[in-house]
C-alpha cells in the first residue's frame, strides 16, 4: 500500500481492477477546500491513457512489475519472438503490447514488462532512442536548411518518419521511439 505522496511517474498501480503506470500526475492545493492529485493513467492491458483524481492521503495498491531484458530474434504469425538474456529461454509477444514494432531490428535490445505476482507478460519497451539507416529519402537541396522543413524518409525497418531536408539516403540517424521521430544525426 502507498498513498499519493509516493506517486511519481512510472509507478504501476492497481486501479479499477486493471494495471496502470502514472505518465503525469500534479499536486493541486487549492485555497478553498482540500488537496489532490491530478494523474494521467496508462493502462498496461489496453495502452488506454485516461485521466483520474485522487485525494491527498488516500491509499492506493501498487502493483510490481519486473523489466527483464530480452533479444528481439524474429517476427512471424504467432508474434514477434524474443530471448531472455539471462535464461535464453524464448517467447512471442503480440504486435499490440510493443511500444513501438516498427523500429525493431534483429538482435536488438528490449525490455519485457512482466507482472510479478502473475507471471503475465504485460508489453514491451524499446530503448529510448534507436540508431537507424535511411534506405531511402529525397535528396535535399543545397542551402534548403534555414527553416524547420521535414520530407519524409524511409528506415531499413521500412517504417517511414519524417526528418530535417539535409539527411540523405544512407545516412544513420538516431530515432526516439517514444515520440516516433528524428532525434540526429549519428556521427
Amino acid at each position: 500500500m502507498a498513498t499519493t505522496a509516493d506517486f511519481r511517474n512510472g509507478l504501476c498501480l492497481v486501479h479499477n481492477n486493471d494495471l496502470y503506470t502514472i505518465v503525469e500526475f500534479q499536486h493541486v492545493k487549492p485555497g478553498k477546500g482540500g488537496a489532490f492529485v491530478r494523474t494521467k493513467l496508462k493502462s498496461l492491458n489496453t495502452g488506454k491513457v485516461i485521466e483520474n483524481t485522487f485525494n491527498a492521503g488516500v491509499k492506493i495498491t501498487t502493483a510490481r512489475i519486473e523489466r527483464r531484458p530480452h533479444q528481439f530474434l524474429y517476427k512471424d504469425d504467432l508474434g514477434y519472438h524474443m530471448m531472455d538474456s539471462n535464461t535464453f529461454e524464448q517467447i512471442a509477444i503480440e504486435e499490440s503490447k510493443i511500444d513501438a514494432p516498427e523500429f525493431l531490428t534483429d538482435g536488438q535490445q528490449v525490455d519485457v514488462i512482466v507482472h510479478d505476482e502473475t507471471g503475465n507478460i504485460i508489453g514491451a519497451e524499446l530503448p529510448p532512442f534507436v540508431e537507424m539507416t535511411v534506405t531511402y529519402t529525397e535528396p535535399g537541396l543545397k542551402g534548403d536548411t534555414a527553416t524547420n522543413t521535414t520530407k519524409p524518409a524511409t528506415l531499413e525497418t521500412g517504417a517511414v518518419i519524417q526528418v530535417p531536408l539535409f539527411i540523405n539516403q544512407d545516412e544513420r540517424i538516431k530515432v526516439d521511439t517514444r515520440t516516433k521521430s528524428y532525434s540526429e544525426r549519428v556521427k
